[in-house]
């Protein structure tokens, strides 16, 4: 089973707001997760992005595939 760190899409139209999660490589992108890291939200000044560090650090450790999105929040808060 594949794992990857990647977001969810929530929020209205026109307003995103995504969950950073992580889920299996063959879920789809807004179905069933493993587990919630933490938020991103692209709609604030400035973006807000929060990250459980501990949890990120332990997915990452036990081989999680981050996505390009989630490789870039992860390295913005210092976890990569």
């Amino acid at each position: 089973m594949a794992v990857k760190i990647r977001l969810k899409r929530m929020g209205s139209k026109k307003n995103p707001f995504y969950r950073i999660v992580v889920a299996d490589a063959k879920a789809p992108r807004d179905g069933r997760f493993i587990e919630e890291l933490g938020y991103y939200d692209p709609t604030k000044e400035p973006v807000v992005v929060k990250i459980d560090a501990e949890k990120a650090a332990k997915w990452l450790k036990t081989g999680a595939q981050p996505s390009d999105t989630a490789r870039s929040l992860l390295k913005k808060n210092g976890l990569l």
